[in-house]
């Protein structure tokens, strides 16, 4: 039998609601919980990490700038660390899917930090006295600076601390196989059909550099989310704030957070629009194309082990089969295909956001943006750094590329410079029709020497430029 949860009754600007007695948030957040019934999407860590940071940083500024007292800003303070720290990660409730402004949220802060203060001071939870959500906690702000600038701070230290060094990983591991693979010589392959040999370390020293751009690509990305909106407050005219506010504010998260944020120049810009954060988007996006490039050429290089390509053997870590005894599948690295297919879907989101979610003044599409950019940075480098250690570091060179070799056709091409297009291209096609290999065709149909077939037919020739 259940039994009726204690509530108590708390006031906002449209009346009293009831809450659950032993929570800290309010009215307004309470409100919210009942009007978006829609999924189980919350904020997640980072984001509510990044809001306990900016009401932090605005209750201390305010406090130098002499709009708040110490009593009050001190409360509001110690109740943002247990924000930022995640003690009251379980009362942030309010549903993704909710106002666009994310008005909703940023109330479940100001209430939150609101009635962990007044507790603090030893008041009543709901009473919002002596420490109110919007006077005091919110003081200097409004929902459409806030947001954003949490969007931004949320997924820069995700950027920051997570996925440029879970790349720094994967491109580690690249490169080191590379070097390991230099050795080995097979047959390239262009349209999935034979080519002129190439070495396995440079294919692997191509992925490598995939990884370097990629690091490069997502180092701009978190130079575009480091300029915050933070000063703009209702409509980008930042009314009701004092001048020195959010470059104070800002200065502060920069310090405490290791990225250099700093304040918009143009406040108009950075609350009508998400731009920067579309911007991130495609970065991240085109991480996981290249990710998802990479994960794919490995499996098809590691498909078999008998009727496939199998150049690569790939680390067995589970069975591949609940009916096929002893087989075993490439999991990491569908793995990490899925994650690219999530990024690419959440980057359609965010794009469709940033483009239909501006009215004027503001996006009205905030919170499901920031749902999306966060997990793609922290999906991307989960699997990154999860292909690095679970597969790529694992892979092995089999026999099978460079026994290849010697029976590929494409190296008729180190004879066109001697002979000429048109009659390599003769002897390839005679190569294939015959079942021989081109230089057995080569010594029958040309006055080349073994010598010179030698040298021009020479894989290790060929995997360079070697017209001299």
């Amino acid at each position: 039998m259940n039994r009726p949860v204690a509530t108590r009754t708390e006031k906002d600007s449209m009346g009293e609601f009831d809450v659950p007695a032993d929570v800290y948030y309010g009215a307004t957040t309470m409100r919210a919980v009942v009007n978006f019934p829609i999924s189980d999407l919350r904020f997640g860590r980072g984001f509510i990490r990044a809001m306990g940071l900016i009401k932090q940083a605005a209750a201390s500024v305010n406090l130098e700038l002499g709009v708040i007292d110490a009593r009050r800003a001190n409360a509001i303070v110690a109740a943002a660390q247990d924000v930022i720290d995640g003690k009251l990660d379980d009362q942030f409730v309010v549903d993704i899917f909710q106002t666009g402004s994310g008005t909703s949220t940023n109330m479940n802060a100001n209430e939150v930090i609101s009635n962990r203060a007044i507790e603090i001071l030893g008041g009543t939870k709901g009473t919002r006295t002596p420490v109110h959500p919007n006077d005091h906690v919110n003081l200097g702000q409004s929902s459409n600076d806030v947001i954003p600038t949490a969007i931004h701070i949320a997924a820069a230290v995700a950027v920051k601390d997570e996925l440029l060094p879970a790349l720094e990983v994967l491109e580690d591991s690249l490169s080191r196989k590379s070097a390991e693979f230099w050795p080995t010589i097979k047959t390239g392959r262009t349209h999935l059909q034979d080519a002129t040999p190439i070495r396995l370390g440079q294919e692997f020293l191509g992925y490598a550099g995939q990884l370097e751009r990629s690091r490069k690509r997502c180092a701009q990305a978190l130079d575009e989310l480091s300029e915050l909106a933070l000063g703009g407050t209702a409509v980008g005219t930042g009314v009701n704030m004092h001048p020195e506010f959010a470059k104070r504010v800002i200065a502060k998260i920069a310090n405490l957070t290791g990225i250099d944020f700093h304040e918009s120049d143009n406040h108009f810009q950075s609350q009508a629009a998400l731009d920067c954060v579309v911007a991130a988007s495609g970065a991240l996006k085109t991480t996981a194309v290249s990710l998802y490039k990479i994960a794919c050429d490995i499996r098809l290089m590691g498909c078999g082990p008998r009727a496939g390509i199998a150049e690569l053997t790939l680390p067995a870590v589970q069975p591949g089969s609940s009916i096929m005894p002893g087989k075993v599948n490439p999991v990491i690295v569908e793995s990490l295909t899925m994650v690219a297919a999530q990024v690419f879907g959440n980057d359609q989101t965010i794009t469709f956001g940033g483009a239909a979610g501006s009215f004027l003044e503001l996006n009205v599409m905030m919170p499901v943006v920031s749902y999306n950019l966060s997990q793609s940075v922290h999906l991307l480098a989960a699997a990154a750094r999860n292909f690095a250690t679970q597969c790529v570091d694992g892979i092995a060179a089999t026999a099978n590329g460079p026994a290849l070799v010697e029976r590929g056709l494409m190296t008729c091409t180190g004879l066109a410079p001697k002979i000429g297009y048109d009659a390599a291209a003769a002897i390839a096609k005679e190569a294939h029709a015959t079942n021989r290999t081109v230089r057995e065709v080569a010594r029958d149909k040309t006055g080349l020497t073994d010598a010179e077939l030698r040298d021009l037919l020479d894989p290790v020739r060929m995997t360079g430029p070697n017209l001299t």
